[in-house]
């Protein structure tokens, strides 16, 4: 299982690298996140409603994506409200104060079940599993499903990650660990350092530090990527900030407060010619070539319907006003 000291420590990264380099072995690798909350989804061949980050996981290990990898699923409304997706289906919708109490024993249940489906599905295969957030938020482990839970059911053998970029990684570190019930302590069996810029040499002494004061070893020291991969939430939005030498085009997109499948608008990322400007409401716009709008709607074809974006382009001229 990968954990992290936070949101955004690599989690998700981390397991799809597992994936390709187990597939590579000649192993069947299956990616499973327990729950997930995130507004990019996936729907697969049965229809069933995913996380598109285990859809990325899945092809990073060779397989087709399957509603069994993220068997519950919860997509905000921005209200403190979630719709909630069990098994890739729509079972209703939760407030957030009453999420535990109404919706722990049934989320558990399509966990087991979820695992249950995949391993049918893939005998023989190795779960590598994700986490989801930190493992020690101490005032939701008790009903926390996705992370030490999990682990403590299976067994699982796991890695924690920390962010460098962000700094402080050795207070994430040791401060996560001490916050392990001791039944859980054993569970963690080596470091992840994400992130790292620059010559990893240059960590060694941080590493043999964390390596002597912790007693776990650190497994790997892993670079910074300047390549651009989906993310979960529009909280990853706040790192797109890099300028493009070679752009010919400028395309500004509204950031709402609530923005769907974004991840749509990935290949416009990757292309060096294209320099997307991500505008928060009350910035000026700007003269860009384009202006995109991409919202949230929901579908109405059966239950558990993908949520799909919108967008409007309008051509140069827009003014430098304000977003709005």
């Amino acid at each position: 299982m990968v954990l992290g000291t936070s949101s955004g420590a690599g989690k998700s990264l981390m397991t799809a690298a597992l994936c390709r380099v187990l597939k590579r072995r000649g192993e069947t690798p299956l990616p499973f996140k327990g729950q997930n909350m995130s507004l990019n989804a996936w729907v697969d061949q049965a229809g069933g409603e995913m996380a598109y980050s285990q859809a990325l996981q899945a092809w990073a290990a060779g397989l087709e994506p399957h509603h069994s990898m993220n068997p519950v699923l919860l997509k905000p409304r921005g209200d403190h409200t979630s719709e909630v997706i069990h098994l890739g289906r729509s079972v209703g919708t939760a407030r957030a104060e009453h999420y535990y109490r109404d919706w722990f024993r049934p989320g558990w249940a399509a966990i087991r079940t979820g695992l249950d489906e995949l391993r049918q599905r893939h005998p023989g295969g190795r779960l590598v599993l994700e986490g989801a957030g930190s493992p020690v938020e101490v005032n939701l482990q008790p009903r926390d499903l996705t992370n030490l839970r999990l682990a403590q059911y299976l067994r699982a053998r796991c890695l924690l990650v920390a962010d460098i970029e962000r700094g402080g990684v050795f207070a994430q570190l040791v401060g996560t660990l001490a916050l392990l019930r001791p039944v859980e302590r054993p569970l963690i069996r080596g470091i992840l350092i994400n992130r790292f810029r620059g010559r990893r040499e240059l960590f060694d002494e941080g590493r043999r530090w964390l390596e002597q004061h912790t007693g776990v070893p650190v497994l790997g020291v892993m670079p910074w990527l300047e390549e651009l991969f989906p993310p979960e939430d529009s909280l990853d939005l706040l790192e797109r900030r890099g300028r493009k030498q070679g752009a010919e085009l400028t395309i500004a997109v509204l950031r709402l407060p609530s923005m769907s499948n974004f991840s749509d608008l990935d290949p416009l990322e990757a292309e060096p010619t294209v320099q997307l400007e991500w505008i928060r409401p009350g910035e000026p716009l700007g003269r860009p070539d384009a202006v995109m709008q991409f919202e949230a709607f929901e579908f109405h074809g059966g239950p558990g319907g993908p949520e799909g974006g919108g967008v409007v382009a309008r051509s140069r001229g827009a003014g430098g006003g304000p977003a709005r």
